[in-house]
């Protein structure tokens, strides 16, 4: 179907950009490139030969070379035109592989025609460019052909040539082998040259458009990394299985924020946001500092685990010690604690389940009897302080001071033994010290 007329500086713009439409492909824009740029060196040679075989002496005709730069035009002008490549490639490469041979036909043999034929082996050539290395080999099948039905008849007829019947002189002759060999070797060089440069131009849009790729894969990863733990959004992406672990022990703290919803009532939302962010935030660096893994926030209370991962082996004295840190840090920061709040705290030791809940919106959470009495450790501890139960101060009574232990009603848990933790003692503080100084 022939296309509707394109406006004179679209078609400008076709003969310029060698025909390519914007939906092209980066290989196909190169095909239609390289055979353009191939049928302008042609089209120019042709001319110039005829014009140094005139200036010579031989006034060959000028039908031939007319006529090929009629068709080569013409066909060009077809495809800018309907923007069918397939059919400008077959014709433009049939006209390089048949005119030599019609051409050294006209003029005589091998030697009168300098070997004209030579011409031919661009179809070969441009086929490999244009269409692909499997398609190439019945083009350079034809080119043999030829040659070698040229080479038969020239071999045969010799001897019925009489000598002097030529009408090129040898040295013209020999001008021209000069002149075919050297122009064919250029015209291959320049062809490969500028496949070669677009190919590379081709590589260096693909390496940027791989680098912005890779750039946009690591985004990814961050934010992935920031809802899930690390061996956790492996196994997520390398699978679409259900995941949920059983962990035999675990150590879960929980941190709220005393009289939240009072004070916040009296703030506009924005001024809510920035107050838990730069709490929450700066805990997220402590977090990340002890190797602990938080695991969500539910309004005003923060959530974190230790044991999850193989992080740290000694996963409930780093809780501790971040416990510790968070609260500490409401105590003396009042840029970051403006409003002078207060938190509680609570840690429980224990088996725990943790999974991936959901397929949209996705969070990796905790359940078991270990992360609800740390809860409820936490509701119901006393501000400023933090609670651990008896599981957590079995493991951590010696290299943590404690205050005595209290009984505090749970609900649904009935009377429990909470311990609340002061500090570090001084020898496994100053053993902790000197463990980060190296």
């Amino acid at each position: 179907m022939m296309a509707a007329k394109a406006p004179p500086s679209r078609f400008i713009d076709r003969v310029r950009n060698a025909g390519v439409e914007p939906g092209d492909s980066d290989e196909l824009r190169l095909n239609k490139a390289l055979l353009v740029f191939a049928t302008g060196l042609v089209s120019v040679a042709s001319t110039l030969w005829l014009a140094i075989y005139w200036s010579l002496g031989p006034q060959l005709s000028a039908t031939l070379p007319f006529a090929f730069q009629i068709l080569l035009a013409g066909n060009l002008l077809i495809y800018l035109k309907t923007g069918n490549f397939n059919f400008f490639r077959v014709g433009q490469l049939g006209l390089f592989l048949f005119f030599p041979f019609v051409a050294q036909w006209s003029i005589g043999n091998f030697i009168t025609a300098s070997g004209l034929i030579l011409w031919g082996l661009l179809a070969p050539i441009g086929a490999i460019l244009c269409f692909g290395v499997r398609e190439s080999f019945a083009w350079f099948f034809a080119y043999v052909f030829l040659v070698a039905l040229t080479g038969f008849f020239d071999y045969y007829l010799a001897d019925a040539v009489p000598i002097g019947a030529t009408r090129i002189p040898i040295r013209t002759s020999v001008l021209f082998f000069v002149l075919n060999f050297v122009a064919i070797s250029s015209m291959v060089y320049l062809l490969l040259r500028f496949s070669m440069q677009e190919k590379l131009k081709i590589e260096a849009k693909l390496a940027d458009a791989h680098r912005l790729l890779q750039i946009e894969q690591d985004r990814s990863e961050r934010l992935l990394l920031n809802i899930l733990p690390g061996p956790i959004a492996e196994r997520l992406k390398n699978s679409n299985q259900t995941i949920a672990d059983g962990f035999a022990d675990v150590t879960v703290m929980f941190a709220d924020i005393v009289n939240f919803t009072h004070i916040a009532s009296g703030m506009t939302p924005s001024q809510v946001f920035a107050m838990l962010n730069r709490i929450f935030s700066t805990w997220d660096e402590l977090a990340e500092k002890h190797g602990i893994e938080k695991i969500k926030t539910i309004g005003d209370a923060y959530m974190v685990a230790g044991g999850l991962n193989a992080a740290r082996e000694d996963y409930t004295a780093a809780l501790a010690d971040l416990a510790l840190e968070m609260r500490d840090l409401l105590h003396r920061d009042f840029n970051i604690n403006d409003r002078r709040l207060d938190v509680r705290i609570g840690i429980g030791t224990g088996p725990v389940v943790a999974g991936v809940v959901g397929k949209k919106k996705f969070i990796y959470d905790l359940w078991g009897d270990t992360v609800n009495l740390a809860s409820r450790i936490t509701s119901e501890g006393t501000p400023g302080m933090v609670q651990c139960d008896v599981a957590t101060w079995r493991r951590l009574k010696d290299h943590f001071v404690f205050d005595e232990p209290q009984v505090l009603y749970l609900k649904g848990k009935g009377n429990m033994t909470v311990y609340r933790l002061l500090r570090r003692g001084q020898v496994a503080q100053d053993a902790a010290l000197s463990s980060r100084a190296g």
